[in-house]
């Protein structure tokens, strides 16, 4: 048995310094390739024993380690730490949560949480960002604790009130957690380990905490014994000169060019051959190397590498990869259970899409909180067979496509035009879960005005003192909408039930309106209607509703004057008929 390096995954809220953080201990600037300073794809990094020790050459006096050294994924966001499954758990042995210590905790940092308990997975955390406290004074590549005894008195306090801050945020979790050079009994509390990932502060302190609570506390789940390989995949693309390659961790056992593996997939696990296995060099990054690839005759665990094989039609994301050693049908079965989908859908709800199985069940997990019912989920692109399907779904607000971390298909796109479908695509899936809801509250707004228009609403004007332009044919006033509103064509009754008239139009300045509403003094052209008559300076009159349309207007929300105008006018019709409305 020997013990291979652990699988350290990175996590934490967009821009808290995730990338930026590996970019020192690697030594790289992957960050500043990535669009928009946001990492796109998963990532790995080997880090060994060797820089390890270097890195932490001032904190480690006698202290020496087993593990070789630490295997690094870098994730887009919390939701591709759920597409890297091992096991049926978490595919990482521990995580680093990362935290802007100025800005606490955001909600990124809560699902990551949320998810590193689910899968049961240990975490220190590391208080990014510190070299932006008040009065700090950097001190690059230094151990933190032999920075902070060197701060003035203001800038440690400062530090402590925003430690603190942190770990009562924490607290309200239920997690308790502290300083980690003030922590006796490391299982009953989380490490928080200050950092600058700008300049390398607090970075020694940071690996010394993940190798030793590696080495302390996961010594037997690390070892490994000769056998048959088992990884995941991240990520299925294109390379150029390569054609299509997938990038895989190797977690278990060994992998050989050569080798017979299965491969999970949208259907039925596929059969295929390694024809070439390339491994990026220490401290290179799989998804953005510097260097070439060493091409290797075999691997073993742990290791992040990419492949190419004899065929990798319909490999997905997230899928497991198994090297196949004796009993064929065992591993197909087991491939069969990891890659299967457990989201639950309802005949009335809409589609999602996803890149992956992973970010597929990040997203219908984030639906669900936000009860967003799915109908129909799947992994790829999406198509112009999925906006004709979605068309024909019966509620207005499910004819949609939620598309994480994928693209609109050119033909997708044509259908759209002539579909009244719709599609939101994001590569954040609260921000996928964001764009859905504002949209549906835009469209209930929509719907709310188009219904308002359709129904005679509830108003009363005010015909005001000089304002008569003609006395009749039709009778032109100016008036004030003292409640609700007024519409071309409605007819007008007074406070004692007369009728007076018809609105034939509405006025303001040049102007022509389709409408008036309360606080608005404009020109009415009444036509039935004679000043002096009918109706004269200073008559208060309403605008006449159908009984049959008292109940429509019941389900809408009025406010309290269009409430109080429509009680009044209830009063007027009741002097004559007492059952009016009811």
């Amino acid at each position: 048995m020997t013990m291979r390096q652990p699988i350290v995954s990175v996590l934490g809220h967009v821009d808290h310094g995730k990338t930026s953080l590996l970019d020192y201990i690697r030594g790289t600037t992957v960050i500043t390739r990535e669009a928009g300073a946001i990492t796109q794809h998963i990532g790995a990094t080997e880090v060994p024993l060797e820089h390890v020790n270097k890195v932490c050459a001032k904190l480690l006096g006698n202290k020496s380690f087993n593990v070789p050294g630490l295997l690094f994924i870098d994730t887009p966001g919390h939701h591709s730490f759920t597409t890297l499954r091992a096991r049926g758990g978490s595919l990482a042995d521990i995580a680093i949560l990362v935290i802007d210590i100025n800005e606490g905790l955001k909600p990124q940092t809560l699902e990551s949480i949320n998810i590193l308990r689910h899968f049961k997975t240990p975490f220190i955390i590391a208080l990014n960002k510190i070299d932006l406290i008040n009065g700090w004074v950097t001190h690059p590549s230094s151990p933190f604790v032999l920075s902070e005894k060197v701060q003035t008195e203001e800038a440690q306090e400062a530090l402590g009130e925003k430690l603190y801050n942190v770990v009562g945020r924490l607290s309200m979790e239920g997690l308790s957690s502290e300083r980690y050079d003030r922590i006796e009994n490391f299982t009953k509390n989380i490490a928080l380990v200050p950092i600058s990932a700008k300049n390398g502060e607090g970075v020694p302190d940071l690996l010394l905490v993940l190798v030793g609570l590696a080495q302390r506390f996961l010594e037997e789940s690390l070892k490994t014994a000769e056998g048959p390989g088992k990884g995941t995949i991240l990520e299925v693309k294109e390379e150029r000169g390569l054609g299509q390659t997938i990038d895989v961790i190797l977690y278990d056992g060994e992998l050989r060019q050569g080798d017979t593996i299965a491969l999970g997939t949208k259907g039925q696990p596929l059969i295929t051959k390694v024809k070439a296995i390339l491994k990026p060099k220490a401290l290179d990054e799989i998804r953005d190397p510097r260097d070439k690839f060493d091409r290797m005759r075999e691997i073993s665990a742990a290791a992040g590498v990419k492949l190419l094989c004899q065929s990798l039609e319909g490999v997905v994301a997230g899928a497991p990869l198994r090297a196949i050693k004796g009993d064929r049908g065992a591993v197909l079965k087991e491939i069969a259970e990891e890659t299967k989908i457990n989201i639950e859908i309802v005949d009335n709800g809409l589609m999602i899409k996803a890149d992956a199985l992973g970010s597929l069940e990040a997203l219908a997990f984030e639906c669900k909180r936000a009860d967003i019912p799915i109908r129909k989920y799947e992994i790829g692109e999406i198509s112009k067979r999925d906006i004709i399907e979605v068309s024909a779904y019966n509620d207005p607000l499910h004819k949609v496509v939620l598309g994480f971390n994928v693209n609109l298909l050119p033909d997708a796109k044509e259908a759209l035009h002539t579909s009244q479908s719709k599609v939101l695509v994001n590569e954040v899936v609260y921000g996928l879960i964001e764009d859905y809801q504002r949209w549906v509250e835009d469209e209930k707004r929509k719907a709310e005005a188009e219904k308002r228009s359709l129904v005679a609403f509830p108003g009363k004007i005010k015909i005001l003192p000089d304002c008569v332009f003609r006395a009749s044919k039709p009778a032109i006033v100016g008036v004030r909408v003292l409640a609700g509103r007024i519409r071309n064509g409605q007819r007008l009754i007074s406070s004692e039930g007369k009728e007076i008239g018809r609105i034939r139009s509405i006025h303001t300045g040049e102007d022509v309106l389709k409408e008036a509403i309360a606080g608005q003094e404009i020109a009415v052209a009444v036509e039935g209607a004679t000043v002096g008559r009918q109706m004269d300076v200073e008559d208060v009159l309403y605008v006449d509703i159908l009984e049959s349309e008292i109940k429509d207007l019941q389900d809408h929300d009025l406010n309290l004057d269009e409430k109080e105008t429509l009680e009044q006018l209830m009063d007027i019709k009741r002097r004559q008929d007492p059952f009016w409305g009811m």
